[in-house]
């Protein structure tokens, strides 16, 4: 799961870069922005909280959103810095550490329990639910969102050991040509 965990944080790390991107682009006057920048906030200070957790470790969020929001600039960086700290920290973590309960206080007060492994599942599908979230707005608003598949990383990241041979790919597309005109396939 170690080697899972640190290549799904590299993913996250991705996603974001990804979708922050895209987003400077759109400037600040795009009424996408104000909406990104909420949704954004929150998953970063969630993010951080977590870390805190992890680390047994008070943090100084009294509400997991903000009551000022950041601009995107210092948001990005904020978000960038907490994604690098979260892969460097997952590659530090042996099996044990992942297994072990940590006790914790929610931003309301209420006690929680989870372990380590747990903690970093939930940092990642938040970010995760929190970008599909700006994509629907994007959507919405007529802009494309940014490219955040796990495959489209995975094809990216490890582009050496995702390519298929030419030919084959070729002969694929060869093939579909080839149908969609009613030939036969070869």
């Amino acid at each position: 799961m170690h080697d899972t965990l640190h290549r799904l944080f590299r993913f996250k790390a991705w996603a974001d870069d990804q979708l922050l991107t895209a987003l400077a682009g759109l400037g600040d006057h795009s009424p996408v922005t104000p909406l990104a920048i909420k949704a954004l906030s929150h998953t970063y200070v969630v993010d951080r909280i977590f870390a805190a957790h992890l680390r047994r470790e008070a943090h100084a969020y009294p509400s997991a959103n903000l009551s000022e929001m950041p601009t995107l600039a210092a948001l990005a960086a904020d978000l960038r810095r907490s994604d690098r700290e979260y892969i460097d920290h997952v590659s530090t973590l042996d099996p044990a550490q992942l297994a072990e309960s940590v006790d914790f206080a929610f931003t309301d007060g209420a006690p929680g329990r989870m372990s380590r492994e747990e903690m970093l599942m939930h940092v990642l599908t938040h970010g995760a639910g929190h970008r599909g979230q700006v994509s629907a707005v994007m959507l919405l608003h007529s802009v494309p969102p940014a490219k955040d598949g796990f495959t489209a990383y995975l094809h990216e990241a490890e582009a050496p050991a995702r390519r298929r041979n030419c030919l084959v790919a070729s002969q694929a597309s060869l093939r579909a040509g080839s149908a969609s005109r009613g030939l036969p396939s070869t």
